[in-house]
């Protein structure tokens, strides 16, 4: 007679790599949403009145823009340590030409050396194979010895040129110019990552770059693209800054504005290992971060506590990615 086989006790299951696929693809909304709605019950319409909520919008217009570049780098498999350099470069030579008596050419001068700066970048890291955390980063340094050299460590400032101001301060429908130039540079590259051979590319040049070479995708030429538009984006965004305070420094951007654009795009669900991520949900994690600052701020808490909530989120983040690409593999 054959034995009756022996029933295996109970035990807890992981969840399956479907679920985790879903969780992964939009898990920020839901801690976004729980966080929105905690505040608008906390603080009412102190909180989500429009006048708070345009505020936040127009002041995380920098930051949003050069994410959205970031997530394309990131997602090619590269990362780039030098967006608060850029940023501060950029808008210290804007806010000279600006004064100059030429708010047009400031604008256009100091998007092009952005994305010239991050062309050097992509270069670097692409065909002299230089780790990109270790090519941004020390060209972060070098960047930053050049703005400061540029303003001779002091603060730029002239609020007489109101041309210049006006690329981020004059309002339309009561959103400013800051945002709606966030709003369209975030729609385009999102289009382009999502929808088009570009964007397929990159995802491609991610997930598996010898494999896309093999196919004939050029990785190299793609990661140097991803690298220049976010030169680019972060010149855009310090361009913004600076013409809405019509102040420029060296100092400005840097570490800080590194790690808020870094966690962004990380809390937002894009991998740090590359192939995966998308520009939306950057968006939503850059929002996210931005609500959790305004939420100390309205509640009067030591914004000391901020810093440990996002360094734990940004860790909750990464631990997350590399538990389900484990349990997915």
């Amino acid at each position: 007679m054959s034995q009756p086989q022996a029933t295996a006790p109970a035990t807890f299951r992981m969840p399956g790599s479907e679920f985790l696929g879903r969780v992964r693809e939009g898990g920020i909304i839901y801690p976004f949403i729980l966080l929105f709605i905690v505040l608008a019950i906390w603080k009412g319409s102190t909180f989500y009145g429009r006048t708070n909520l345009l505020e936040i919008l127009d002041q995380q217009s920098a930051t949003l823009i050069i994410a959205a570049a970031g997530t394309m780098v990131l997602i090619t498999g590269g990362i780039d340590l030098s967006v608060g350099a850029t940023y501060a470069l950029c808008q210290v030579i804007a806010m000279k030409i600006a004064i100059s008596g030429n708010p047009v050419a400031a604008i256009v001068v100091g998007v092009i050396i952005g994305i010239a700066v991050g062309a050097a970048n992509g270069v670097i890291t692409t065909f002299f194979r230089i780790n990109s955390l270790i090519a941004t980063l020390a060209a972060s340094f070098v960047i930053t010895g050049g703005a400061a050299l540029i303003t001779g460590g002091n603060l730029i400032t002239n609020f007489s040129v109101t041309g210049y101001a006006n690329f981020a301060r004059t309002q339309f429908l009561d959103v400013t110019t800051a945002a709606w130039t966030m709003i369209g540079v975030v729609i385009i590259l999102g289009v382009v990552l999502a929808r088009t051979m570009a964007g397929r590319y990159m995802y491609a040049a991610g997930s598996n770059a010898e494999a896309s070479r093999l196919a004939g995708v050029r990785v190299q030429w793609i990661k140097l693209i991803t690298f220049a538009i976010s030169g680019g984006a972060a010149a855009l965004g310090g361009i913004i800054d600076s013409a809405r305070v019509l102040s420029a420094s060296s100092s400005n951007g840097g570490t800080a504005l590194t790690f808020t654009v870094l966690a962004g795009i990380v809390v937002g669900g894009t991998s740090i290992l590359g192939g995966e991520g998308a520009i939306w949900r950057t968006v939503i994690g850059v929002l996210f971060i931005a609500m959790i600052g305004n939420g100390f701020t309205l509640l009067g808490w030591n914004p000391l506590y901020e810093q440990i909530t996002l360094g734990l989120i940004l860790l909750l983040a990464v631990g997350g990615d590399a538990w389900s690409r484990l349990r997915t593999t």
